[in-house]
């Protein structure tokens, strides 16, 4: 099975945009995070969020195939979970509806994390550790804010058994955890 430092040689071959590495980095961050909160198993968790969009620029312009193709690329590589997971991330375009609690939480920290950026880069700082819960949960309700971040998509997070706000202070921890990384 891959291993995490696998799977970052395996993005950085297949990802060029460096924002778009940054965000499968966060998403990781969050289903770490989320998958310690829920006693699952974070390593598999963490490659779900690591991997989900690794064949982003690939099928860019065939939306239906965002998800499937990733999969296909990493069968036998990974865990079957982590697969359908990718699959069902997108899953308004995959029609593979997210059924699992980790299928649930992938849809929303893809989400979220879209969110928790743009928040962080209208604060004086440009920093993440600038960010409360409080804005995130200000931000949420502004649906002006940040148009492209899917409320829907985040409150998958409820339908994993998360409450928003929870989910919010995971996501956020998240993040702050690697905010060197991600230069925020």
């Amino acid at each position: 099975m891959l291993t995490r430092n696998k799977a970052l040689k395996l993005l950085n071959h297949c990802v060029k945009n460096d924002k778009l590495v940054k965000h499968m980095q966060a998403v990781e961050a969050i289903m770490r995070e989320i998958a310690k909160e829920l006693n699952e198993d974070v390593e598999k968790w963490g490659l779900a969020g690591l991997l989900h969009d690794v064949d982003f620029e690939q099928t860019k312009d065939e939306p239906a195939m965002h998800g499937m193709v990733g999969a296909k690329m990493l069968q036998g590589k990974v865990d079957a979970e982590v697969l359908r997971a990718m699959r069902s991330h997108n899953f308004e375009n995959t029609q593979v509806l997210p059924k699992t609690l980790m299928e649930k939480c992938l849809v929303a920290a893809d989400t979220i994390s879209g969110l928790i950026i743009a928040a962080a880069l209208i604060m004086p700082s440009k920093r993440l550790g600038e960010v409360k819960v409080e804005t995130i949960k200000k931000k949420f309700k502004q649906k002006d804010f940040a148009r492209t971040c899917s409320r829907g998509r985040i409150l998958f997070c409820e339908k994993a058994r998360i409450e928003k706000e929870k989910f919010f202070e995971i996501a956020l921890r998240a993040l702050q955890s690697i905010s060197e990384k991600l230069r925020l």
